[in-house]
């Protein structure tokens, strides 16, 4: 039979025990790894995700409804991964329901492509919706969906900034 005996300890050696198991614990914390959406300020770099936003010049949109102005209204799509994506049936549309359906379309890997308003002919990097009015507001928000009807991104603005405000990037 063994008998432990316990003596005192004395003040360096509970500080060094204090420290020994803080810093035991500051190394657990920081080996574990840190997962994208534990950080919001990334989500908006990763998968598919509504990129950028141009509005047409408001005094040339009211009662002209030009080609040319149109197609200067535009919502960009990124891929942020590496593989292509088939956007077939994915939707984009705005906060009043107006909704653009892309239709045999594949987004390559780390591509960008431009949803313009107007008319004009699609191609890799440019797409129409063959509309006659504008569509996106000066306080509105682009909401991109899958084939699925599930939310994939969304992205706000409002009058006060000319584009998407900063943090107001949803995932």
């Amino acid at each position: 039979m063994s008998v432990s005996v316990s003596a005192p300890l004395s003040s360096t050696a509970r500080r060094l025990t204090a420290t020994a198991v803080a810093a035991g614990t500051l190394l657990a914390v920081a080996a574990l790894p840190a997962a994208a959406d534990d950080h919001p300020a990334h989500a908006h770099r990763q998968g598919v995700v509504i990129s950028d936003v141009h509005l047409a010049d408001p005094h040339q949109t009211r009662g002209h409804r030009s080609e040319r102005v149109l197609n200067t209204e535009w919502v960009e799509i990124t891929n942020n991964t590496r593989r292509d994506v088939n956007l077939d049936g994915w939707t984009l549309s705005d906060q009043h329901g107006h909704t653009y359906t892309f239709r045999h379309y594949r987004l390559d890997g780390r591509a960008t492509v431009r949803v313009h308003t107007g008319y004009g002919h699609d191609t890799r990097r440019d797409l129409y919706q063959d509309r006659r009015t504008s569509v996106w507001d000066r306080r509105d928000t682009a909401t991109l969906r899958n084939d699925h009807r599930r939310s994939v991104d969304s992205l706000s603005w409002d009058d006060t900034h000319r584009g998407p405000r900063p943090g107001h990037h949803h995932r």
